[in-house]
């Protein structure tokens, strides 16, 4: 088929053909109760989200709708490495520190600079209906607060 929208060259030659394909969109969002600052796996209800979509090829999109936690895609085999993170992150930002945004509590500056340090969103490629994920690879809500909080992670899945 060719688009009838295409700029033509010499001699009335199109330059391209263009074949349309209808990309469907699918948005969802779930609820993770975390019991303060760690990581917690949501691998596993975003796959869900991906089989509810009926999308078998495009892209996931995991959002989380807050300053003060974010997303990673960690080692969820080992236990250790994702300690490991949360040690580092406690050494690189500490709560001691002379922070000037504290009206949440000593965390609260400090969990603001360690969701920027880190992402509020990953981006997975899709095909057969799965997750693209390596084999040692999970999607996890990174906690950045003491306290334990409901957090809102929006999911988009693009594709056919």
């Amino acid at each position: 088929m060719r688009s009838e929208n295409l700029r033509v060259i010499a001699n009335g030659a199109p330059i391209a053909s263009v074949r349309t394909v209808a990309v469907h969109v699918h948005n969802e969002s779930f609820e993770v109760r975390t019991k303060g600052k760690g990581t917690y796996e949501v691998t596993a209800q975003i796959q869900e989200i991906v089989q509810r979509s009926k999308i078998s090829t495009g892209t996931v999109t995991a959002f989380v709708q807050h300053t003060s936690c974010s997303l990673v895609i960690m080692e969820n085999a080992a236990p250790a490495a994702r300690r490991d993170l949360e040690k580092f992150f406690e050494e690189l930002v500490p709560e001691d520190a002379d922070y000037e945004h504290d009206d949440e509590g000593p965390d609260d500056s400090t969990s603001h600079i360690r969701m920027a340090l880190t992402r509020t969103s990953e981006v997975i490629p899709l095909a057969d209906s799965r997750l693209q994920l390596g084999t040692w690879q999970g999607i996890f809500l990174f906690e950045h607060r003491r306290a334990p909080h409901t957090r809102n992670i929006f999911v988009t899945v693009m594709g056919n």
